[in-house]
């Protein structure tokens, strides 16, 4: 979202705008809306610890009718698949304003996987004036959910035009994460970089995760896996458990967005079960094995920048030293299209809004 806020301030001739954030992922937003120079004109803090979906969806809709009410948007635009997002299209509606959905119409069509970004985004899509798809299949979805045609617009995500945005920077950018990230890493022929949160995977998921990657590194000791670590419980206790105090697995607190661009350039390969992973890497050239068994994010699998593995432990390991090993199939996934956009997102955006008007 951070690269559309920047193109509706360019534009502030013809709009007046507000951004209102609930914190639902206070660690890592912060730093985003510092690296972004973007400063919250409502911030509504309202993370508390224990809480669950039920108190947070609450929480959200009601503080969000004071901030409707104070600023009395024409247009308010929600972002992909967080309770933050169906929660605000809810209050929103309810308010009167038009929402608008970035990363509108992805779908697995399964409502527990992922859970629960499943139901709210297609909550949302029901909610919503306007959509803004990244691709063709995106849209397409909608138009099966009979969502009108002329609502919808294929803009290619604007995840992109941020990495676009971010990569020049940092690689000019100096911190003690990065210079420490440096060091690290130029004692080994590769990087393998590992992201994972999803519930669906906790419990039983994660132990085969933990156990594939243990093995990984056993049978690549010149490759480090570096693997910043989810704060949720869940993942700390399986992840510490079976891969602490191995020789060349390094478990870090989760980066900043800048590091973690940094970290993505610097990798051979990613396994995640990320959803926004999967747009990024590739128009970095990284290819990207996908911990998870279904994705709303078919358009890669398709291109084959992305492979699904699940939690397979057999799977995750064959296919990474595969990868690591087969410089030829490396070759040809890393240097497949990016089906996911051109970077020029929020500039269409922005210009569809404004011929509405």
């Amino acid at each position: 979202m951070a690269p559309l806020v920047n193109e509706f301030k360019n534009n502030s001739d013809f709009f007046t705008t507000r951004i209102c954030i609930t914190a639902q992922h206070r660690e890592m937003l912060d730093q985003v809306l510092d690296f972004f120079d973007i400063e919250p004109d409502y911030d509504l803090d309202l993370m508390k610890p224990g809480q669950n979906l039920y108190s947070l969806t609450a929480t959200i809709i009601e503080s969000l009718k004071p901030v409707l009410e104070d600023f009395g948007p024409d247009y308010v635009f929600v972002h992909g698949d967080t309770t933050t997002t169906m929660a605000g299209s809810i209050a929103s509606f309810y308010y009167g304003a038009k929402v608008c959905h970035i990363e509108a119409g992805l779908r697995t069509n399964n409502k527990l996987s992922p859970f629960p970004e499943e139901i709210n985004r297609q909550v949302t899509g029901r909610i919503c004036d306007y959509h803004f798809a990244p691709t063709e299949t995106s849209k397409n979805n909608l138009l099966k959910e009979n969502i009108e045609k002329d609502s919808i617009l294929v803009t290619g995500n604007t995840v992109i035009d941020a990495l676009f945005h971010s990569v020049s920077r940092v690689e000019n950018l100096s911190n003690n994460t990065i210079e420490s990230l440096k060091s690290l890493t130029g004692k080994y022929k590769e990087v393998i970089l590992v992201t994972g949160h999803r519930r669906e995977n906790h419990g039983a998921g994660f132990e085969r995760i933990c156990n594939a990657l243990l093995e990984i590194s056993n049978k690549t000791p010149d490759c480090v896996i570096i693997y910043p670590v989810h704060l949720n419980p869940k993942v700390q206790e399986p992840v510490n458990r079976i891969l602490k105090d191995q020789k060349n697995i390094v478990l870090i607190d989760p980066l900043s967005y800048p590091e973690f661009v940094w970290l993505m350039n610097r990798s051979k390969i990613i396994i995640t079960d990320s959803g926004g992973v999967q747009e990024e890497a590739p128009s970095l050239g990284k290819p990207v094995l996908v911990m998870r068994d279904t994705t709303e994010r078919p358009e890669a699998v398709d291109a084959g920048t992305v492979l699904l593995v699940g939690t397979d432990k057999d799977l995750i390991v064959n296919e990474s030293l595969d990868l690591l090993s087969n410089s030829e199939r490396f070759e040809k996934m890393s240097k497949l299209h990016n089906p996911y956009g051109d970077g020029k997102a929020c500039k269409r955006i922005v210009n569809f809004i404004k011929n509405l008007n």
